[in-house]
Order: C-alpha cells, then structure tokens, then sequence
C-alpha cells in the first residue's frame, strides 16, 4: 500500500547478472521480512555473487531521496523468496522509506522527534553542523603495509547538509555519548529517565530469536539468532567469547559496535572508525575485556 514498488519484484532463482533467471513472488514482502531482513532483498557483498552485480549497478544511494532509492530496489530481484531464509541486506533502509510514507515527515526529523531530542542526544543527525565539524573523526582502513590510512568516506556517509540520503540502514553521525543513552534505552525496557520509547514487551519482541524456522545461511548469524534489526544470543556455547542468553545488538560498516546483556545489565559501545567491517579480533577482545572485569 505505502510501497507499491514492491508489490511486483521478482526473485532470482539463476542464471546471470546480465540474464538471470527470475521467478514470480509467492508472497508480498511484509514489515517482519524487512525487521528480520528474510526478504529476500540484498546488499552488493561478494558473498551474493551475480544478484550482487545487479545491485551494485543500480547504484542505489545515487539518487536525492528515499523515493528514488526504493524505485530502483522495485527493478531488482530478490535473492530468495520473502521469509525463506536469512540475508543482510537493504532492508532496515527500506523501513527508513517506510517510515518517511507514514509519518509524513524526512527520516531525519522523524527520528529527531521520536528518539534523539526525548533521550537526549544532541550529537546525533544525518548532518553534522558547521560548528561541530572539527570534532569530526576520520575513518581509517589499513594500507598495502599493513599501516593505517585515511579511508574515503562512505557513499552514504557525507557529513555535509544536503549530500546523501537519509537512510535507515546507515549514514548517521554520532558520539559513543549519544548511542550509550540509546543503548541504556534499550537495556532499561525502552525507557531512560523519564522518557518512554519503546514497550517493555515490544524490546522483548525485539530481542526473541526470529529464526527458530529458518536456516541460518551466512556467517554473521551463523552462531547467534536473529531479532527484528538485531543479532541475539541463544548458546553462548557456541561462542568463542564470554556471553549470555539474551545479549543482543548489532555493528556499523565504519567498525561500530554495540551489545547489550540484560542478564550482566551491561551496554557496550565502540566507535573504532575503520573501513571496511574486517576487524573481527577488536571485537572478541573487546567483550573478552569487559565480561572480565565483571566480579
């Protein structure tokens, strides 16, 4: 109904970048499908060989709006049918158009009034103002001699007003202040002094294993489930680091990182500022740190 350029996508069952084979939907593409990215919808990693091709072409986050990026997700297949199987892709960016058909407002002054402004996060937009800009950090990336350097900003990552689109599924400025009142949100059932957010039961929603019916076919679920946009802990025996049943959280491509243990009551954040996400060991060093520090 909000987003009728989905209602007909097809989905690519083989053949090529340049002549795949494409078969027709056997169901419409729900707000679960996109919350638990089982869509079926794409990003343009290797991993998804020539269906990436095509996304990569599209060129998605080229256009001036929301509207222009879902009108080029519509023409692309999908990489399986909607609630099939588990794939990251552009789907938290699909719900940020979502969002922006319901509420009548750009992304950004959505979340600005929903989220920012009742927890208190001053640092945190799309844009990062004048005045703010020398507080601004540099992402980096390791060079040919393993020393680091300056990377290219991400395609929609511009800090200045007016570039890029206001995605859902990345592009925002922060602190690790900021996300840390977000994260504490989160922890404390949806709410943080004084201010309701989220329901006690929704975060429960939020936090369930949505897999339980799925396989889980890529790596970065592989030992955990899945929630609605974020990563849960269901066998800690299954993991190489200290945990617990029911931590969740999720990563940013510039090396971000939070997790959350209601059970330690723990909220963790990291702002590593590398591109690209391979920094895999900060990650289980960094939780082997703090669950440490635990008596």
């Amino acid at each position: 109904k909000y987003l009728p350029e989905l209602k007909d996508m097809k989905v690519m069952t083989g053949g090529t970048a340049d002549a795949p084979q494409l078969e027709p939907l056997k169901r419409p593409i729900t707000i679960k499908h996109l919350l638990t990215h089982t869509s079926g919808l794409i990003y343009d990693l290797p991993v998804n060989d020539e269906i990436a091709k095509l996304y990569d072409r599209a060129d998605l986050w080229s256009g001036p709006d929301l509207n222009n990026f879902i009108a080029k997700v519509g023409r692309l297949p999908l990489k399986h049918q909607p609630g099939d199987a588990w794939t990251y892709g552009v789907n938290t960016d699909v719900l940020g158009a979502l969002i922006e058909k319901l509420s009548g407002k750009t992304l950004g002054a959505f979340l600005e009034e929903r989220i920012f402004r009742p927890l208190g996060m001053t640092d945190t937009g799309f844009d990062v103002p004048a005045e703010k800009m020398n507080r601004l950090a540099k992402t980096y990336k390791h060079g040919p001699d393993g020393k680091l350097v300056e990377a290219e900003p991400l395609v929609i990552a511009w800090a200045e007003a007016g570039r890029g689109i206001e995605s859902g599924g990345g592009g925002l400025f922060s602190t690790a202040g900021d996300y840390a009142r977000f994260a504490q949100m989160l922890l404390n059932g949806g709410t943080l002094e004084g201010h309701r957010i989220l329901g006690r039961k929704t975060i429960g929603l939020m936090t369930a294993n949505h897999m339980v019916t799925l396989p889980n076919n890529q790596a970065a679920t592989r030992q955990k489930g899945f929630g609605l946009g974020v990563e849960v802990t269901t066998d800690p025996g299954q993991l190489s680091i200290p945990s617990s049943v029911g931590q969740f959280g999720w990563y940013g491509a510039a090396t971000t990182y939070c997790q959350i243990d209601p059970k330690e009551k723990i909220v963790a954040v990291a702002f590593v500022q590398h591109f690209p996400f391979n920094e895999h060991n900060f990650f289980a060093q960094f939780a082997t740190g703090y669950y440490q520090g635990l008596k």
